[in-house]
């Protein structure tokens, strides 16, 4: 498929990250995750046949990303390390985030799985403010709980000036593991 194929109208759709190419096939894992197969897909690691074996499956390539395909489009919605599990319940942090950008006081949120006695792990939100406002953590639960299934509603509710981020402006989640296990103290 040339780049110019890929920017016809027909190839594209917001939300998407476009069509399924040509010679690949593309399948959803009982877990959400996408998994590819094709001429055209990795074929493994160079030199790392134990690191192969655990993304090459029968030929299928399991890419670590969550989503779906809806009428032949792809769409990426979480990755396969970000999911955690309450209570038996597949959470996806990008799903709760999303939740959680309606809140007319909420800026930014990245929302991490911390370990819990109980239930395995449970939802944390770090979130900053909207300019001009300010976030009171119990209101943003309580709303929340209006708003979503209980099992995705964050436990907990940090405010932060700034989300600790990487050179490419991407959150890095796992500073944030760092800063919930020095409040769990």
């Amino acid at each position: 498929i040339s780049v110019n194929t890929l920017r016809k109208p027909s190839m594209l759709r917001p939300g998407s990250v476009g069509k399924v190419i040509a010679d690949v096939e593309v399948k959803i894992a009982s877990d959400g995750e996408i998994l590819c197969k094709g001429p055209n897909v990795m074929m493994g690691y160079y030199r790392e046949p134990e690191k192969t074996a655990e993304v090459l499956k029968d030929g299928w390539f399991a890419t670590g990303d969550i989503g779906e395909v809806k009428d032949g489009f792809l769409r990426i919605t979480d990755r396969k390390k970000d999911l955690f599990i309450v209570g038996g319940f597949n959470a996806y942090p990008a799903e709760i985030e999303n939740y959680l950008l309606g809140h007319p006081d909420v800026a930014q949120v990245a929302v991490i799985g911390v370990p819990d006695e109980r239930q395995g792990e449970v939802g944390w939100a770090f979130v900053t403010a909207r300019p001009g406002s300010t976030i009171d953590p119990e209101e943003v639960v309580a709303w929340s709980r209006d708003r979503m299934a209980n099992y995705k509603v964050p436990r907990r509710v940090v405010v932060l000036d700034v989300l600790p981020t990487n050179p490419n402006g991407k959150v890095t989640k796992f500073e944030l593991r760092d800063l919930a296990a020095k409040f769990s103290q």
